[in-house]
């Protein structure tokens, strides 16, 4: 039997920022934050981000970005999903850079059709049969892990403990049926010197460095060509 890859792409990126949130526009459970290790303003701040993306994503194009996914954990933003050009996969990323207290967006939005409702209850599934993995584990704070799936891809965003509890989530994940990877984006603590790597047998692990995901460059013509003008992009980098 295959066993999925898991794709380690862990962002150095600050713990620290954010902006000035707007109470009505961050739909934060505070029982839940009580117990994550993230601050609730940490955690006030980055719903208020995702949501203001993907509120500007559907007033820009409503059809053409609804199954675009945003999720958002410890200033880092994640775009998933499909979109149907190229062209919209770039604006969205674009709009994303151009809201304030997101320090690094990852653009792994698919260009294409949408895969259907099957697919879509089935990657349903899958988040919550890892979810149900990860939070069953004593060694694994799965509170501070925000989990999506996307045809069979699982992402996972948050903050980890520790290089060896980041490396039980992965492969608690990848364990699941129907798991193709596993992408983690998630902030990891200072390492423990003392502590032993933990690796399920046969699953293979990749890095990658931190800012892998840089901004796409936008077309130069098009419907979106001048939408979101003045909104800064960051610099590109080599995957």
């Amino acid at each position: 039997m295959r066993v999925p890859a898991v794709v380690l792409a862990l962002c150095a990126t600050s713990l620290s920022g954010g902006c000035a949130a707007a109470v009505g526009a961050a739909a934060v459970s505070a029982a839940t934050v009580a117990v994550q290790d993230r601050t609730m303003g940490r955690s006030i701040d980055d719903a208020t981000a995702s949501s203001t993306v993907k509120t500007r994503l559907m007033a820009l194009d409503n059809a053409g970005f609804l199954r675009v996914d945003v999720e958002m954990a410890e200033g880092q933003l994640l775009l998933s999903g499909t979109a149907p050009t190229a062209e919209h996969k770039a604006m969205a990323e674009r709009i994303a850079w151009s809201v304030a207290g997101i320090d690094d967006v990852a653009n792994e939005i698919e260009v294409g059709r949408s895969p259907g409702m099957l697919r879509s209850g089935l990657d349903n599934f899958i988040t919550a049969q890892v979810r149900t993995k990860i939070l069953s584990d004593a060694q694994v704070k799965g509170v501070n892990y925000n989990i999506e799936t996307q045809k069979g891809v699982v992402y996972l965003m948050g903050l980890a403990r520790s290089e060896e509890e980041l490396q039980r989530a992965a492969q608690a994940a990848s364990m699941v049926r129907g798991v193709e990877r596993v992408v983690s984006y998630v902030v990891v603590r200072p390492p423990n010197p003392l502590a032993t790597p933990y690796f399920a047998q046969g699953a293979a692990i990749e890095r990658r460095t931190p800012g892998a995901s840089a901004p796409t460059p936008t077309a130069e013509a098009g419907p979106y060509a001048d939408a979101g003008a003045g909104a800064p992009l960051a610099p590109p980098t080599q995957r």
